[in-house]
């Protein structure tokens, strides 16, 4: 009996270590970016959004980019600026998503990229060193509407922003308070 009662409790600990293990590799947080671009002001807007381990909202951040070339360096600079966020926010583990199947690609790739957008790259490899894990995942166009609503709006107010805490619980409230808009 004394021997089952120690089998028993040895699988309850490996079930345990097994359960900590596979917590352990889940992300502590993902961040969606997308951007806005306007051609004839050359002027670009990151959206970035935050999400904890248990998919509840952590933060939101805009940031206006000036003088920028092209689409694709303003997707490569969104990419960026979520990999300085994700530094800021002091994660260990971090998933990066985003819609640009490009940019994703080039920042798993671990080689020199030789394109326009190589040097913002390369400082986002140089970069990955802050984080114990790093994912950068591919999301499509759809489950990516929050960022691109922030950018856009953003882009349309040229405005910089970071919430967080307190300050994102008003401006979700507010906006909840405000109800659905029609589509643009």
């Amino acid at each position: 009996m004394e021997e089952n009662e120690g089998v028993r409790e040895m699988n309850i600990q490996k079930a345990m270590i097994r359960n900590c293990k596979a917590q352990e590799e889940l992300p502590k947080a993902a961040i969606q970016f997308d951007a806005a671009f306007d051609r004839r002001s050359f002027k670009s807007a990151t959206g970035l959004v935050g999400w904890d381990q248990k998919g509840d909202l952590l933060v939101l951040k805009t940031v206006i980019h000036n003088k920028v070339s092209s689409t694709f360096a303003v997707e490569a600079y969104a990419c960026l600026e979520s990999i300085k966020l994700g530094i800021s926010l002091r994660m260990p583990s971090i998933k990066i998503m985003g819609d640009s199947k490009t940019v994703i690609k080039k920042c798993q790739k671990n080689s020199i990229d030789k394109s326009m957008i190589g040097a913002i790259i390369s400082d986002i490899h140089n970069k990955k060193s802050s984080f114990q894990k790093l994912n950068f995942q591919y999301i499509h166009r759809s489950e990516n509407s929050n960022a691109h609503k922030l950018a856009k709006s953003a882009l349309d107010r040229e405005e910089n922003v970071y919430l967080m805490g307190v300050d994102l619980d008003r401006h979700v409230l507010a906006w909840k308070r405000r109800g659905p808009r029609n589509p643009d």
